[in-house]
């Protein structure tokens, strides 16, 4: 299959809710075709109508890391169509075996053309919300290599977002994050998860797109990674995540 075939598959794929086989197994492709596939498969996004709104990453454990057997991270790219309204309620038809993950999100205030340092992130970071991911692989069992994870945007399919809050770089790495299923606590973790600190999500991005000749543009969403593990979705469950200092996120699914 050729590179713009695979990205096709995966975006009827996850355009119809219907998964399909791992297509690393009799297709062979390296990590930087596996990113050339992902933004080919955004584009035929794009042209639907849908907008680029933002990244996220994936990796950010270093436990992962080891697990997988990589030393980088991941990113995937948000369209506006991935958006979901706070209280909002989903269709779990939409679609194929999702989990939740609570994670910190970024809001750009300044165009990011360069790789910046840890200390330069608040010049370009104006605000941070509790957020959740919505993950949902569009391959079968959830099996796939790193290239078909990436490949496939990184598993990325929704996000919804809580309040803004002014940015408070010395304030956010130690803190508590709770999800919640049905209101009880199902998954409990630290921001510190997150590299450490979740503003070295914004520093690894600014590399990694700049790599890959991107900007990231003022008022983007940067979604730093997931501080727990992710959680399977049923029917009729009300998702809930509470960042410390940065309130409730939460949406319905039915």
């Amino acid at each position: 299959m050729k590179l713009q075939e695979i990205a096709n598959t995966l975006d009827e794929a996850a355009k119809n809710a219907e998964a399909v086989e791992q297509i690393s197994e009799k297709n062979k492709f390296n990590l930087e075709q596996a990113y050339a596939i992902q933004r080919l498969s955004i584009e035929n996004r794009k042209k639907r109508g849908e907008k680029v709104v933002g990244y996220k990453l994936g990796f950010t454990s270093y436990a992962k890391m080891e697990q997988m057997g990589v030393h980088d991270l991941i990113w995937g790219i948000l369209t506006d169509d991935m958006k979901i309204n706070f209280g909002e309620t989903v269709d779990l038809n939409r679609w194929i075996h999702p989990r939740a993950e609570p994670e910190i999100a970024f809001r750009v205030g300044k165009d990011i053309t360069k790789p910046i340092s840890l200390e330069k992130v608040p010049q370009y970071i104006d605000k941070m919300a509790s957020a959740i991911e919505i993950i949902d692989s569009r391959y079968k069992n959830f099996k796939f290599s790193l290239e078909d994870v990436v490949a496939d945007n990184c598993s990325s399919t929704g996000y919804v977002l809580g309040g803004w809050y002014d940015l408070k770089p010395d304030d956010i790495a130690d803190l508590t994050i709770d999800l919640k299923i049905n209101d009880e606590i199902v998954e409990k973790g630290k921001t510190s998860a997150i590299l450490d600190n979740p503003l070295k999500s914004i520093v690894e991005l600014s590399r990694l797109a700049t790599d890959a000749g991107l900007k990231i543009e003022k008022g983007q969403v940067i979604l730093a990674g997931a501080a727990t593990a992710a959680v399977y979705l049923k029917p009729n469950d009300k998702i809930e995540s509470e960042l410390e200092g940065l309130g409730k996120v939460a949406f319905e699914v039915k």
